[in-house]
């Protein structure tokens, strides 16, 4: 709708997306995930334009889902690659401490 904030989550530049993981984390490691982590979106915010935010929730005593959405797919794709070729070493590191790792993408369709 016209004049709706909402309508278009990018400011018209196209289509945001979210990644979510699910993953495991041992209790014993959730402090060192969590710095590791903090680390982690600040380099990705330094490597790669578009991340519009990072969000981690506790889902039970092991079980966490890592919320980022991006501006675009494209975005979300680079800061992939550059994790992949080693340019943002803060990936590996806090990967290291997840087990049971999925992903998922999903375009954006609506906010309110």
């Amino acid at each position: 709708m016209p004049g709706d904030s909402n309508a278009h989550p990018t400011g018209g530049r196209g289509v945001a997306v979210v990644r979510l993981d699910r993953f495991t984390v041992d209790p014993g490691d959730v402090e060192e995930l969590l710095a590791r982590r903090n680390a982690l979106v600040a380099a990705v915010r330094d490597a790669v334009p578009g991340l519009i935010e990072a969000r981690l929730a506790k889902l039970d005593g092991k079980t966490w889902i890592d919320l980022w959405r991006w501006d675009s797919r494209s975005s979300a794709q680079a800061a992939i690659q550059r994790a992949r070729t080693g340019d943002v070493p803060e990936a590996a590191a806090a990967f290291a401490l997840t087990k049971d790792l999925t992903t998922e993408f999903a375009d954006v369709v609506d906010e309110r």
